[in-house]
C-alpha cells in the first residue's frame, strides 16, 4: 500500500503540472491500435514524461530511468542528465537544485504509472514488468533518446526496448506493434505515426537496427509535416538553441 504522505505529494504534483503544462491536441490518433502497442517518442526534456503521466488517454505505463525514483541516486543523475551543460559560472546552483529535487522525484515516480528501467541485469525486471502490463492490454510509452546527435528533430534512439518485440511474439504468439510520436509543445500537440514491426525472421540485432531506424525517420518525419516550429531538443539547451523543424526556411510572422 503506498504511503499516503508520498501519495498525496504526488496528487499535488501532478495537479500543479496540468497547471503549467497545457492538455496538448492528440493528432493521428486513428494510427493508435486497440489493444497493446509501445509509444516511442521524442523526450522533448520533461514534456514528454509529464504529457504522458497527466494526459494521455487510455491504461498505459511509461518507462522510467530507475535512477530517478531513488532518493539516493537521484541527485548524479539528474545533474548529469539534466543541467552538466549549463554555464559554468551557475552549475553550481543546478548542483544544489538536484538535491532539492530528490526527494520530490523519488515520491512523484515511484507513485505514478512507471515501470523502472535499469542498465545492469535487473533489465530483467524491467522486461518482466513490461511485459505483464501489455498482456494486460496497457501501453508502454518509451522515450529512447540519448546524448548522441542524429538530426534537426531527435537524439539518436537507444534500442535495447525494441527487444519487447520479440518476447512479446514469444509469449503471445503476436506481433507488437511500436508506434511512433512526436512530442511537440511549441503548437501543443502530439502527433502519432503508423505502427512500425519487427519482421518475425530477423535476429534480435536485425531487429534492432531496423525498427530503431524506422521509428526516429518516423518520428522526423512527423515533425518535419508541421508547421514551422522550434523543437525541444533532448538535451537541456537555453532556448535560443532550440532547433526548427525546417531549418534553413525564412522565418514568416
Amino acid at each position: 500500500m503506498a504511503n499516503p504522505l508520498s501519495y498525496a505529494v504526488y496528487k499535488v504534483v501532478r495537479g500543479l503540472a496540468r497547471v503549467f503544462f497545457r492538455r496538448p491536441e492528440y493528432i493521428g490518433t486513428e494510427n493508435l491500435p486497440e489493444g497493446p502497442c509501445v509509444l516511442v517518442g521524442n523526450h522533448a526534456q520533461m514534456h514528454g514524461p509529464v504529457l504522458s503521466e497527466v494526459y494521455l488517454p487510455g491504461p498505459h505505463a511509461v518507462w522510467c530511468n530507475a535512477e530517478m525514483m531513488d532518493i539516493r541516486q537521484v541527485p548524479d543523475y539528474a545533474y548529469r542528465d539534466f543541467w552538466s551543460k549549463k554555464p559554468a559560472r551557475v552549475r553550481w546552483l543546478y548542483r544544489i537544485a538536484s538535491y532539492l529535487i530528490a526527494p520530490v522525484s523519488a515520491c512523484v515516480f515511484g507513485n505514478a504509472l512507471c515501470i523502472p528501467v535499469y542498465h545492469d541485469m535487473r533489465i530483467v525486471n524491467t522486461f518482466r514488468q513490461s511485459l505483464s502490463c501489455l498482456e494486460e492490454g496497457k501501453r508502454i510509452v518509451i522515450f529512447p533518446e540519448q546524448a548522441v546527435p542524429h538530426n534537426h528533430i531527435v537524439y539518436d534512439f537507444q534500442d535495447r526496448f525494441i527487444d519487447l518485440g520479440r518476447m512479446y511474439r514469444g509469449r503471445t504468439g503476436r506481433e507488437l506493434p511500436f508506434v511512433p510520436m512526436y512530442v511537440c509543445p511549441a503548437l501543443g500537440r502530439v502527433i502519432f505515426g503508423r505502427p512500425v514491426y519487427c519482421e518475425p525472421a530477423a535476429s534480435p540485432e536485425q531487429a534492432r537496427v531496423r525498427v530503431k531506424d524506422a521509428l526516429m525517420e518516423a518520428v522526423t518525419t512527423l515533425a518535419d509535416a508541421q508547421p514551422r516550429h522550434r523543437v525541444v531538443p533532448y538535451p537541456n539547451l537555453p532556448k535560443r538553441e532550440y532547433p526548427y523543424n525546417h531549418p534553413g526556411k525564412e522565418e514568416t510572422s
